[in-house]
């Protein structure tokens, strides 16, 4: 079991896929984290086919506070941005809690500067499109009404992944600019030196 320790700290790439990614569910009620956790895994045992873990690893806590522990932060500071992000893919909050809500979890999270930006989902049980608007305007990646459905669970594999997708479509953006630019200057160098020559 250490070794399967070293090979989790020693790969990042399809390795650590294969384990699955990592969800940080926080919600005060028992209930709800039971809800959620069962949706995951069985969400990850139907479409795995790898061994034992499926597509989903849950970190449940009950608090945001206990939320920020996990995550390596103390009072709104990072300990370790990439002890952080190794350890969680996604963060799934409620909204509504004591002492810290959702809101103020969402808040400190997209404050920090991680080396890769941890996606943050809230769920409430009430619909209110104030809240839902101001929890996108800081970032949040979507807000679920509670009860969660087996198609939100889907959703959350999109928002966990988007960074090695979106840094290859960049990448061929990038590629694409770049041709355009020596094509640009191939065809600008001809006609300067056509005319240096005359």
């Amino acid at each position: 079991m250490e070794q399967q320790g070293e090979d989790v700290g020693g790969f990042n790439g399809s390795e650590r896929e294969a384990m699955g990614l990592r969800v940080l569910v926080v919600d005060d009620s028992p209930m709800d984290r039971k809800i959620v956790e069962g949706l995951l895994k069985s969400s990850g045992g139907g479409g795995g086919g790898g061994g034992g873990g499926g597509i989903f690893e849950v970190v449940a806590v009950d608090s945001a506070k206990k939320a920020m522990e996990v995550l390596g932060l103390h009072e709104g500071k990072a300990k370790s941005s990439t002890a952080s992000e190794q350890k969680i893919d996604i963060i799934l909050t409620d909204y509504c809690m004591p002492e810290m809500t959702g809101y103020d979890l969402l808040k400190v999270v997209k404050e920090q500067s991680f080396l890769k930006p941890i996606p943050v989902v809230v769920m409430s049980s009430e619909h209110e499109p104030q809240r839902i608007s101001r929890c996108r305007a800081i970032g949040a990646e979507d807000f679920i009404i509670k009860p969660l459905q087996a198609t939100d669970i889907h959703r959350l594999r999109e928002y966990a992944r988007p960074a090695s997708l979106t840094s290859k479509a960049g990448a061929k953006r990038k590629n694409s600019s770049d041709l355009i630019a020596e094509k640009s200057d191939s065809e600008r160098r001809p006609r300067l030196a056509g005319v240096a020559a005359a």
